[in-house]
């Protein structure tokens, strides 16, 4: 665990050394432990992880930000702590420009909401099984340098959480506003499928 943040977290340390950073944020009701197993999925020998717990407690796990029609302060409570972890991340240890931002669920919201307007772009950005906030809003607030970035979204086509037509809508008003975004439609519910797993290590290998 890395003391020095705002947020809990826990850190997996790269098997060869880098300045490249995975940060990975949980879903609804997740912790951090529920992505300890991804460093060992992606087999990246060069990456670094942080993965965060979410600053509420919810039913065991955490939240990042309450139900709707609430989200907007826990959006906007988040962002600002995660602002100050990769401030502090990317202030020398780790660098921006190699590094990953990867959501799921709720944390593919914040992957979007804050990650696109965080001051620095980031190599890349990961969005699994979530949604967008407002979109319009997010075009007009964006750090227009993560444009250059690469985007990638997945959604399963029956996922009864949150229904896949409204977030592929919601991707398609993105990519008409100018984001280049990769998206993926995978045959699953609300979780995470291992045909993800492959084209997000595809994607971080595009990079290398």
């Amino acid at each position: 665990m890395r003391k020095d943040l705002e947020l809990d977290n826990i850190f997996i340390p790269s098997k060869i050394p880098s300045k490249k950073l995975m940060i990975v944020l949980h879903g609804r009701g997740d912790s951090s432990e529920g992505f300890e197993g991804l460093p060992s999925f992606l087999d990246i020998e060069d990456m670094n992880y942080i993965l965060f717990d979410a600053p509420f407690e919810y039913y065991g796990g955490y939240s990042w930000y309450n139900l709707p029609p609430n989200q907007l302060p826990g959006i906007q409570y988040s962002s600002e702590l995660l602002t100050k972890c990769l401030d502090s991340l990317f202030a020398e240890e780790f660098d921006a420009v190699q590094s990953y931002l990867f959501g799921f669920s709720q944390g593919s919201l914040l992957t979007f909401e804050f990650g696109a307007r965080y001051h620095k772009a980031l190599a890349g950005y990961i969005a699994i099984s979530g949604y967008i906030y407002d979109v319009e809003k997010l075009l007009g607030e964006m750090n227009p340098d993560v444009k250059n970035s690469k985007w990638l979204c997945t959604h399963g086509t029956y996922d009864e959480v949150l229904p896949f037509e409204e977030s592929k809508d919601q991707i398609e008003q993105l990519i008409e506003g100018g984001f280049e975004v990769e998206f993926h439609a995978i045959e699953k519910d609300h979780s995470i499928h291992k045909d993800e797993i492959t084209v997000v290590k595809q994607l971080c290998d595009k990079n290398l």
